[in-house]
């Protein structure tokens, strides 16, 4: 694989004007298609294979009207303290509103009046007015949500309380400027690592490019594939972390070729041979994570998982071909003019004698760097490094102990808007279960519906139950149960799994709060045979890339140790408050369903990126001859640095989207910035020379038997290296250095 990278690296350097024009042209296609395409609506959720999705399945085919998927709102009223929604002068400001509902919008499907609909609270403080929509939230017009948004102005200034709640509120969230600061962030870091402007904006011009292609895709095709605006905000995050992160080791790369007297196409070339491999690699490990994720069956999350990892595709194939052209047209700028001195004057010590083709990387004079310093403190003191970062872990991993999992709903928006406060307003008029009601649809005639209903009235835990409704046909028939408690309680899930097992397989429950429990259920489940999957492949993976069993299994159980502390200190600042004001948390609640095990995908494919970054220099040092302990110092010593930059962009990146206005998006950024934070500082700076320290040549250990069956992909470039040498390739072509001089 070097020697084919090589190759590629020093074609895109040569041909870089072809190649920096077919990339320009991709992404003007990309934007092209998105803006042209039709605008999306909002994703479909279904959970295959759960009660919940076939009580849907069956509501939607026997009632074709009830289960149309249009945008829905209520509209709360409250009274003053001391009077009722039903006096003469609430009543008619009321109706009022319910005129300018109707004439509001020709997109209105139905209005329902509340003292007809019975939508009165029993003490008569608290009326809602319920509003359906022809289509969905996402299509709604902005000339509608403001009519929405207006309703009851009249209501209010008469002393009435009146809060809107619903999803026809719900509009694609604004991450605000999160994301720009983290970029800034990010350009800050790559200045300080380069100390060169044009090195630092090269990384950051990729990821753009990058990112810019693969969400223009996911926007041009978001209507036909039926992807959610979660799902282009998730390659966005992706996208522009790893995209600045491969393309820095690419540059880094680059550079320490050129400070070892290479010329400029020779540079590229060895720099994607090298670091490129270990860019693939890292890639292929994200990319299996992200679209492992289709095993847990859920379509929302599978083409969650598949769009972001089209996305790494795409940064990877800019770091191995963008990256070496934009090289080419970077000329000497690309090096800081300390750096650039430093090469000139190795080029001509080397003038009269060519340099070894061997990769040699001897000890500066001077100072040893921070990274071999830190090297050589764990290797003096392995045991007390290894302990105190597993510990440390092992502390912020405590929450997860009391981790409990739901959706979000209007109860945990901010008390700052108005779905949250339409939401506080029925719970108290109308109870806490209110807001989650249950949908129990009988498969069976009206006989069966009423002894259902009957069954269900005398189970805990019920505030009420209406009489079953019939479709046409009359062979279903639809109850709407009312839980005491809120719909993200254990005591409405305890309900939900009484009112199943009290009845038959004729007997389905659904609606939102169900779906909810049933798709935390059905993320459980899959946790352990994903992670196995995830894990096992990339395992063998490792084992290919490192030539080694315990490595790559030193490192699957360091990215659990980091993710579940990651867990952790997301469930103590989301769930129990700790820190919440400072990350913007203005409710806490239920960790969402999803988190667990979508960490578990990103964050692995993340976690074994500096994996294979960090230890295959290690690796490249010991194949070439030098002891463990020496190889791992070699690794920090030109890793180290680099390694940190990139991990500290990448948090930067993360921690950018902190600032969403959606709770998921919130909590998805904190959640892999600080698993980052764990696993690049603390499980891989730490945890990893400690081990390799203490398991000396054991480290590289593999059987014979495995190691002639499995294939030899040459990530150090130890072929390439031997290809070169033996080919006697001349390193200062007199003719291509004055063409590259012309440039």
């Amino acid at each position: 694989m070097a020697t084919f990278l090589y190759r590629l690296g020093r074609t895109a350097f040569r041909r870089r004007r072809l190649v920096a024009l077919l990339w320009v042209a991709l992404l003007v296609l990309a934007g092209v298609g998105a803006a042209t395409a039709p605008t999306a609506t909002s994703a479909s959720f279904s959970i295959p294979g759960t009660e919940a999705q076939k009580a849907f399945d069956l509501l939607e085919e026997r009632f074709p009207a009830a289960s149309a998927d249009g945008a829905t709102a209520r509209v709360v009223f409250k009274a003053p303290d001391g009077e009722k929604m039903t006096e003469p002068g609430h009543k008619a400001e009321v109706n009022k509103a319910v005129e300018e509902l109707k004439s509001g919008s020709d997109q209105i499907a139905s209005v329902a009046d509340p003292y007809a609909a019975k939508a009165v609270s029993q003490d008569g403080s608290t009326a809602y007015v319920s509003v359906t929509y022809k289509v969905n939230s996402m299509e709604l017009t902005d000339d509608t949500r403001e009519a929405l948004k207006e309703t009851g102005a009249e209501a209010r200034d008469a002393g009435l309380t009146v809060e809107i709640g619903g999803d026809a509120l719900q509009t694609v969230p604004e991450n605000g400027a999160g994301e720009i600061i983290g970029v800034l962030v990010a350009a800050v870091v790559l200045v300080i690592t380069f100390g060169s402007l044009v090195a630092a904006g090269l990384p950051l011009l990729t990821a753009i490019i990058g990112v810019g292609i693969g969400v223009s895709t996911i926007t041009a095709l978001a209507s036909v594939l039926d992807l959610g605006s979660t799902t282009s905000t998730l390659a966005m995050m992706i996208g522009l972390a790893v995209g600045i992160d491969y393309a820095l080791f690419i540059v880094s790369r680059y550079r320490a070729e050129l400070a070892e007297g290479r010329e400029r196409e020779e540079a590229a070339g060895r720099a994607v041979g090298t670091a490129g491999s270990a860019v693939v690699f890292a890639g292929l490990t994200v990319v299996i994570a992200l679209v492992g994720l289709a095993v847990v069956n859920i379509p929302m999350l599978t083409k969650m998982g598949v769009a972001a990892a089209g996305t790494v595709v795409i940064a990877v194939l800019i770091a191995l071909t963008l990256i070496p052209a934009l090289l080419g047209f970077a000329g000497k700028r690309v090096v800081g003019r300390k750096a650039r001195k430093a090469a000139e004057a190795a080029q001509a010590a080397q003038a009269g004698d060519k340099p070894s083709l061997q990769k040699a990387s001897p000890e500066p004079a001077g100072k040893p760097n921070l990274g071999t310093r830190w090297a050589r403190f764990v290797l003096r003191r392995p045991v007390a490094v290894l302990l105190v970062a597993v510990v440390g872990l092992g502390a912020a991993a405590v929450p997860v102990s009391s981790l409990e999992m739901g959706l979000p709903d209007d109860g945990s928006q901010p008390t700052s808007t108005t779905q949250r406060r339409a939401y506080d307003l029925l719970s108290e008029g109308f109870g806490p279960g209110f807001n989650g009601p249950l949908m129990v649809v009988v498969d069976g005639d009206q006989a069966a519906a009423d002894r259902t209903a009957e069954e269900i009235r005398k189970l805990d835990g019920v505030a009420a139950v209406t009489p079953p409704t019939p479709n046409e046909a009359g062979d279903t028939a639809m109850i709407t149960v009312v839980p005491k408690d809120r719909p993200s309680s254990a005591q409405t899930e305890e309900l939900v799994h009484s009112i199943r097992d009290a009845n038959g397989d004729d007997v389905l429950v659904t609606g939102a709060t169900a779906m909810n429990i049933d798709f935390s259920q059905k993320m459980n489940d899959a946790l352990m045979p994903y992670l196995a999957l995830v894990v096992g492949l990339a395992f063998l993976l490792l084992t290919v890339v490192f030539r080694s069993v315990l490595v790559p299994l030193k490192a699957a159980l360091g990215f659990l140790l980091s993710v579940v502390a990651a867990l952790g200190a997301v469930v103590a600042v989301f769930q129990w408050g700790w820190l919440g004001s400072l990350f913007g948390v203005e409710q806490t609640g239920p960790i969402m369903s999803m988190m667990p095990i979508f960490m578990v995908g990103v964050v692995f494919g993340l976690a074994m990126d500096y994996e294979v970054f960090l230890v295959t220099r290690m690796r490249e040092a010991y194949v070439h001859g030098q002891g463990p302990g020496e190889a791992v110092v070699t690794g920090f010593k030109h890793g180290a640095r680099v390694v940190s930059a990139a991990a500290v962009i990448m948090i930067s990146v993360f921690a950018g989207f902190i600032g969403s206005s959606e709770q998921m998006v919130k909590m998805i950024g904190f959640g892999l910035a600080i698993a980052v934070v764990f696993d690049a500082f603390i499980v891989r700076m730490a945890i990893v020379p400690a081990v390799l320290a203490l398991l000396g040549h054991k480290a590289w250990w593999l059987p014979r038997w495995l190691d002639r069956a499995l294939p030899n992909v040459d990530v150090e470039g130890e072929k390439l290296h031997k290809e070169l040498a033996d080919s006697g390739r001349q390193q200062d072509d007199p003719d291509e250095e004055r063409e590259l001089a012309r440039v």
